[in-house]
């Protein structure tokens, strides 16, 4: 699976992360650059027949830069030790819930929902749980969800009841997460298998009841 060179090349970045090391393997990092696109042209039809709803996308409308923005952070390492995708109606800049391949050595991962959503998306969001909470429940409670991703992300959870709900609304737990996401961890071994694309499909197929309730938010 070409995978596999898309990690090595990770694993020496990991190891050489500045600018000369990089420039003097710049092949390098275009093998693996190409080996990511082509390894997303071949997820797109895979989460197409799984939901439709993300439309016609290219490979460069999926995949994230390399270079990391240091202007406000302490890190000063030029360049992500990861490479990932974000497959959603709109590309990676999309506001939608979608699906995300994240490769990096020893932590790969497929993940997926709406992750910093906007103030009045997020509301949106809220609103819809509070008034089909027992929909929304049943989808996290499902065999299939459980066995895929355990639970809803915590990160960024409200210690308080979000303002504009009634604090004592039985479900109001729900409702304290500003991100609504869901991760599936994979070893590098099953990221580079021939039946990754296979694992791929089961676990995005997982989500999409998730994503699916979540965009109800951007209705009219």
């Amino acid at each position: 699976m070409i995978t596999k060179d898309i990690l090595q090349f990770l694993q020496e970045l990991k190891q050489n992360n500045n600018r000369e090391w990089f420039a003097e393997n710049k092949k390098q990092y275009e093998k693996a650059n190409e080996a990511l696109l082509s390894l997303v042209k071949q997820i797109i039809p895979v989460i197409q027949l799984v939901d439709p709803t993300i439309g016609d996308l290219a490979p460069k409308d999926c995949v994230f830069r390399i270079y990391r923005d240091t202007r406000f952070s302490p890190d000063k390492t030029p360049y992500k030790t990861n490479m990932g995708a974000y497959f959603a109606r709109g590309g990676k800049k999309s506001a939608y819930a979608g699906y995300y391949m994240h490769l990096e050595p020893g932590n790969c991962m497929l993940a997926g929902g709406i992750w910093m959503p906007e103030p009045e998306v997020l509301k949106k969001i809220r609103q819809e749980i509070y008034y089909n909470s027992a929909e929304f429940k049943t989808i996290l409670n499902s065999k299939s969800f459980i066995e895929n991703f355990g639970a809803l992300s915590e990160d960024g959870k409200l210690k308080n009841p979000p303002r504009d709900f009634p604090a004592d609304f039985p479900d109001i737990d729900l409702l304290k997460n500003k991100n609504f996401t869901m991760y599936h961890s994979l070893d590098d071994k099953a990221v580079c298998a021939e039946n990754y694309l296979a694992i791929v499909s089961k676990t995005f197929e997982a989500m999409k009841p998730i994503n699916d309730f979540l965009n109800k938010a951007f209705r009219d």
